[in-house]
C-alpha cells in the first residue's frame, strides 16, 4: 500500500510468513496518511484512549470495584440472612408459649414474628457489615489481590472507595430504620402481645382488671399537678382509684380530685372524672376547707397523655425511638435522674447512625495487616471487637447514671473509643 493513500474504514491485507502460511493483518481505522502521518495519528489516538481509560479507572467503577462489591455483598447477604434467622429462632423460642397461651394461631403467630424482626435490624446491620467485610478483605489479602492492585499503581484509598460509598449509604439506611421502621416494629409487636394477653385475660377477669397496671404515678411539674392511680386498665383505657393534686409554686397542695374512675376523652381533649369528690386545702395550714361531691366532672385543662404515664418505669430497651424522645422531653426540664437511662438510650440510637462508617474504618486495617491467615480467623476476632464495644457502652451508661458525664456524651463515648481504635489501626497500616 502506498503512503499517500487515505484510509477511511481500515484495510485488510495479506502477508506471507517464512513458512509459507498466509496471515491476515487488519489495520486499525484511522484518518490520515498511512505513512508517517498515519503512524502519528495512531499514536495520538492511542494516547487518547490510554488517558480515557486512566480517567475511568480513577473516577468511575472499574473491574476491581465490581469484583470487590460482588464478593463483599454476597457474604453480607449470607450473614444478614443467617443472623436474622438466628434471631427469628430466638423470638420464636421466647414468645411462642406466650402466644399460644394468648390464643394466637397460624397467621397471627407469623404476623407477630414478621413484625418483630425489623426491630433487630439496627443491631444486625453493623455486625453483618463487620463480619462480612473482615472476611472478604481477609480473603483478598490472603490471595495477594490487594498487593497486586497496589503494585499496579492503584492507591489503597482508591481501592477502598466503593466500600466507603456503601458505608455512607448504610448510614442513611440506619437512620431511616431508627426513625421509621424500628419504632413501628417495637410499638406494633408490643401492641400485638398486649392484645393477645387482653384476650386471654378477658376469659377469666372482669373488664376493669384486663391489662391492669397497678400503682401508676405521674408528676407534671410544668402544670403543677400530681397524678396517682390505684390501677390503670389498658383494656378499658380507664384509671381506677384516681387522685389528682393541684400544687402552687412552692409545691403545696391547694386542691385534690379523688374519683372512682377517670379516663381521657379524645373527642373533647380533656379528662373525665366519675363518682368523686373535689377537696380544697388551706395553703398555709394544709387543712381541708371544702369537700364537694360530684357524679361527673370534666377538666378541659387536664391534657396529660395516659400513654406517657404508662411508659414510665419501662425498660429503655423496650421502648421505641419516639417513646424515648417523649420521656427525654418529659424528664429533661427538671433534670430528674430517673430520666438518664432513657436519654442515654435515645442518644445511643442517634449515635448508631454512624456505626457503619466506624465499622468499616476498623475492618479495613484490621483485615489487611499482619500475616495472611484464614479469613475465618479475622471473623472470630470481630466478636472481640463487639464485646469491647458492649463493655464501653455499659461503662458509659454507668458514668451517665452517676451524673459524671452528660447522657449525650455517654452515648457517643463508645463511638469515640472505636474511632480512636480505627485511627490507631490506620496509623499502623501506613
Amino acid at each position: 500500500m502506498e503512503g499517500g493513500r487515505r484510509v477511511g474504514e481500515g484495510a485488510v491485507g495479506r502477508s506471507r510468513q517464512s513458512d509459507g502460511k498466509e496471515v491476515f493483518n487488519q489495520t486499525v481505522p484511522v484518518e490520515g496518511n498511512c505513512g508517517a502521518e498515519g503512524e502519528l495519528g495512531r499514536g495520538r489516538m492511542g494516547n487518547k484512549f490510554a488517558l480515557r481509560a486512566r480517567s475511568d479507572l480513577l473516577a468511575g467503577v472499574n473491574t476491581f470495584d465490581r469484583h470487590l462489591l460482588r464478593e463483599w455483598l454476597q457474604i453480607l447477604g449470607l450473614v444478614l440472612v443467617a443472623t436474622c434467622g438466628l434471631l427469628l429462632v430466638q423470638v420464636m423460642y421466647d414468645d411462642f408459649r406466650a402466644l399460644r397461651e394468648g390464643g394466637a394461631r397460624g397467621l397471627e403467630q407469623w404476623r407477630y414474628f414478621l413484625v418483630t424482626m425489623p426491630s433487630f435490624l439496627t443491631v444486625v446491620l453493623p455486625l453483618a457489615l463487620l463480619v462480612s467485610l473482615i472476611f472478604t478483605l481477609g480473603k483478598l489479602h490472603r490471595a495477594n489481590e490487594l498487593t497486586a492492585m497496589r503494585v499496579a499503581g492503584v492507591g489503597f484509598a482508591r481501592m477502598m472507595a466503593p466500600v466507603w460509598v456503601f458505608g455512607i449509604f448504610a448510614c442513611a439506611l440506619s437512620w431511616w430504620l431508627n426513625a421509621t421502621v424500628v419504632p413501628w416494629s417495637v410499638e406494633e409487636s408490643r401492641a400485638l402481645r398486649e392484645s393477645l394477653e387482653f384476650r386471654r385475660q378477658a376469659k377469666t377477669m372482669p373488664p376493669d382488671r384486663i391489662g391492669a397496671v397497678n400503682s401508676v404515678g405521674f408528676d407534671n411539674p410544668s402544670a403543677r399537678r400530681m397524678w396517682f392511680f390505684n390501677r390503670y386498665s389498658k383494656g378499658t383505657q380507664r384509671g381506677y382509684g384516681v387522685s389528682v393534686s393541684e400544687l402552687d409554686a412552692k409545691r403545696r397542695e391547694t386542691t385534690r380530685l379523688v374519683a372512682g374512675q377517670a379516663w381521657y376523652d379524645e373527642t373533647r381533649a380533656g379528662w373525665m372524672f366519675k363518682d368523686g369528690r373535689e377537696l380544697t386545702f388551706s395553703i398555709e395550714t394544709g387543712e381541708l376547707t371544702a369537700s364537694v361531691p360530684f357524679e361527673e366532672k370534666f377538666k378541659a385543662s387536664y391534657r396529660e397523655d395516659p400513654q406517657l404515664m404508662l411508659l414510665i418505669d419501662r425498660r429503655p430497651t423496650d421502648l421505641s425511638f419516639h417513646e424515648l424522645g417523649r420521656l427525654r422531653d418529659y424528664f429533661e426540664p427538671t433534670a430528674n435522674p430517673k430520666g438518664v437511662p432513657y436519654a442515654v438510650r435515645y442518644f445511643q440510637l442517634i449515635a448508631t447512625t454512624l456505626g457503619p462508617l466506624i465499622v468499616i474504618a476498623i475492618a479495613i486495617p484490621f483485615s489487611v495487616t499482619g500475616v495472611r491467615v484464614n479469613p475465618a480467623v479475622g471473623v472470630s476476632k470481630s466478636i472481640g471487637l463487639f464485646l469491647l464495644y458492649y463493655v464501653m457502652a455499659n461503662l458509659a451508661s454507668s458514668l451517665a447514671t452517676k451524673e459524671i458525664v452528660a447522657p449525650d456524651v455517654a452515648a457517643w463515648l463508645p463511638n469515640i473509643g472505636m474511632t480512636a481504635l480505627a485511627t490507631w489501626l490506620f496509623a499502623r497500616l501506613r
